[in-house]
């Protein structure tokens, strides 16, 4: 008589598939809260507080899945599934990509000052006439905060200066509103020597103002810019890392 075939579940019974699938889900949780939480702010369904709330919790999802997913290799590894060890690893780099961008982000926002208008010339500051209604209303203001944060600019952004070329001022200025139409950046006003515009944040759709002013000199046209956001205590070094893209770009279409 022959004996029936074995039924003896394999080593580990069904834990390691059930982490497995528990790292997979709380990965899946994480990059909708995390993805989702700059939309939905950006489409006015939920509060910038709220947003931030979304981003943690995600955050945290993503480290518990992490966390889940070195457990299963372990088990995989003891257990022999290497079924659930693949799972595992791809669990754990899914979660280090997931958190590379709010990490870098994070580190940007230690070492960057606690300001958010930045100009090539703290002296005698671009001022905003066209956009002035609409900082006025936002909870950053209109007028260059002063000397502290000029001086706080120097020592975080040195590189940020103004732009001198050996151009016409008419080329100057076609070649700038150009850039900024080239940058995505919404357009506010244009005169003969000033370009007002606003850009906006690609996730979270925050919105920073930009103007852009050009000087007559003796050996061309000088380019100053100013880049302020609307809502926020630090920038991060957004708006610096702005003006240096944009003079370089400019520089580069009066080459």
């Amino acid at each position: 008589m022959t004996k029936p075939p074995s039924t003896r579940q394999p080593k580990g019974g069904r834990w390691p598939n059930v982490l497995s699938w528990l790292s997979v889900l709380a990965l899946l949780a994480a990059v909708l809260l995390m993805g989702g939480a700059g939309p939905a702010y950006r489409g006015e369904l939920i509060a910038l507080g709220d947003a931030f709330s979304l981003l943690r919790y995600g955050a945290y999802l993503a480290a518990s899945a992490a966390l889940l997913g070195v457990l299963v290799l372990v088990l995989s590894v003891f257990t022999r599934r290497p079924g659930a060890g693949v799972v595992a690893i791809t669990v754990f780099v899914g979660t280090v990509a997931l958190l590379y961008m709010p990490w870098q982000q994070w580190q940007r926002a230690q070492q960057a000052p606690v300001i958010h208008d930045i100009t090539t010339d703290t002296q005698n500051p671009p001022t905003f006439d066209a956009l002035r209604d609409a900082r006025e209303a936002a909870p950053n203001g209109v007028d260059y905060p002063g000397e502290e944060t000029a001086r706080q600019q120097q020592d975080a952004y040195p590189e940020v200066q103004p732009l001198v070329v050996a151009a016409p001022l008419s080329r100057v200025l076609s070649a700038a509103q150009s850039e900024v139409e080239s940058a995505g950046w919404q357009i506010a006003a244009i005169s003969d020597r000033t370009i007002e515009a606003t850009a906006e944040t690609r996730w979270f759709g925050f919105k920073d103002d930009v103007v852009i002013r050009l000087s007559e000199q003796e050996d061309g046209v000088k380019v100053d810019m100013r880049s302020a956001s609307r809502l926020g205590a630090s920038d991060v070094g957004t708006n610096a890392q702005r003006i240096e893209s944009f003079l370089g770009g400019l520089e580069e279409r009066l080459e």
